[in-house]
C-alpha cells in the first residue's frame, strides 16, 4: 500500500487509515476487530485513528492489536470524555482523559493526540494547546494535532502549534480544499482526511435519518454522473478524488467488516483520479454548492 510522509513528522503513513468510530458505536465483537485490524496490518495499513468518546473503540483496539504496537501509528482524540455530547476542555480533564486512553489502548504513548472539534473560542484561549504540549513533553504523545473543520480548523493551522490537521474532505464536503488544506500544506502540516467517501450517503434511495443526512441532500443536488455507476466504481472515484488532492496524506475509513477495507484498498490500484475528472467534480461543486455547505464536524 502506498505510503506518504505525514507533513513535517517522521511518520510514513499508509494512504488508507482505519477509523475506529464504527467498531465502538456498533458494539463490534473483539474477535471481529482482531480479524479486521490483524488483516489490515498484515496487508500494509499502518494508521489507526480513534477517539476516547467512540464508546469502547479504544479498548477494542488495545485488546486486538496492542501486542503489535510497533506495526502501526496510533492516533486518538480528546475533549469529549465518554460521549460526544459532553465536551470538556479543562487542561486537567484533558490530561486525565489521555491517561485513560493510554490504558485502554494498551500503550504508553500515542503517535498523535488530537483536539476533537474544539471550538475557535476555546482554541484562542490557549489552555487546550498548552495541555497537549505538556502531554507531548511528557512523552505520552509524539505529535499533537487538531481534528475539526471551518474557521476553528483554519485558526489551528495558522497558530502554528499543531503538527497535523484532520478535516472533512470528500466529493460532498469541499470547503477545506480552499479554506485549510493549501494553508496546511504551506505550513508542512500532515493532513488526515476524515469521511473521505462521504459515508457513501448516495447509496440510500430515501433520505436517511442519520448524521450523514446532509451529505445525502448535497449529493442529490450535485448529481455527479459517476454516482450513477455501480457502487464499487462510484466509491472508487470518491476515494480517489480525496486522495488525489494536493496536501492530503491519508484518508481515514471506518468499517465493521474485514472485507470492506480490503475492497477500498483495491479501488486505489488505478492511481490518482485524472485531472479532467477532478476538474469536473470541482466545477460542479462551484456551480451548485451553497454557502451553508461548510465542513461537517
Amino acid at each position: 500500500m502506498e505510503r506518504r510522509r505525514l507533513g513535517k513528522t517522521d511518520m510514513d503513513v499508509s494512504v488508507l487509515g482505519f477509523g475506529g468510530s464504527e467498531i465502538g458505536y456498533q458494539r463490534v465483537s473483539r474477535r471481529t476487530v482482531e480479524r479486521l485490524l490483524g488483516s489490515a496490518l498484515d496487508a500494509g495499513l499502518n494508521v489507526i485513528d480513534t477517539a476516547e468518546c467512540y464508546d469502547n473503540s479504544e479498548e477494542l483496539i488495545g485488546r486486538a492489536v496492542g501486542a503489535r504496537r510497533a506495526d502501526y501509528h496510533l492516533f486518538t482524540k480528546c475533549g469529549h470524555g465518554n460521549s460526544w455530547g459532553r465536551a470538556e476542555w479543562r487542561p486537567a480533564a484533558l490530561r486525565k482523559s489521555i491517561e485513560r486512553s493510554l490504558k485502554r489502548l494498551a500503550t504508553d504513548h500515542v503517535d498523535l493526540i488530537q483536539l476533537h472539534s474544539c471550538s475557535l473560542a476555546e482554541l484562542q484561549k490557549g489552555d487546550v494547546v498548552e495541555a497537549l504540549e505538556q502531554v507531548r513533553a511528557a512523552g505520552q504523545a509524539r505529535y499533537i494535532g487538531y481534528s475539526g473543520d471551518g474557521q476553528a480548523a483554519r485558526y489551528a493551522v495558522e497558530c502554528g502549534a499543531f503538527d497535523t490537521l484532520q478535516t472533512s474532505v470528500s466529493v460532498a464536503d469541499q470547503e477545506a480544499i480552499e479554506l485549510t488544506v493549501p494553508l496546511a500544506q504551506r505550513y508542512r502540516m500532515g493532513v488526515i482526511a476524515k469521511r473521505p467517501i462521504a459515508n457513501v450517503a448516495w447509496r440510500h434511495t430515501r433520505r436517511p435519518d442519520s448524521y450523514y443526512e446532509d451529505y445525502w441532500m448535497r449529493l442529490k443536488k450535485l448529481d455527479y454522473p459517476f454516482l450513477r455507476e455501480p457502487l464499487e466504481a462510484a466509491v472508487a472515484t470518491s476515494l480517489r478524488f480525496t486522495l488525489s488532492l494536493p496536501g492530503v496524506h491519508t484518508a481515514i475509513v471506518g468499517t465493521t467488516k474485514p472485507e470492506h477495507w480490503q475492497q477500498d484498498a483495491a479501488l486505489l490500484a488505478a492511481g490518482p483520479l485524472p485531472a479532467r475528472e477532478m476538474d469536473r467534480i470541482r466545477a460542479r461543486w462551484a456551480e451548485v454548492a451553497a454557502a451553508s455547505w461548510v465542513g461537517q464536524v
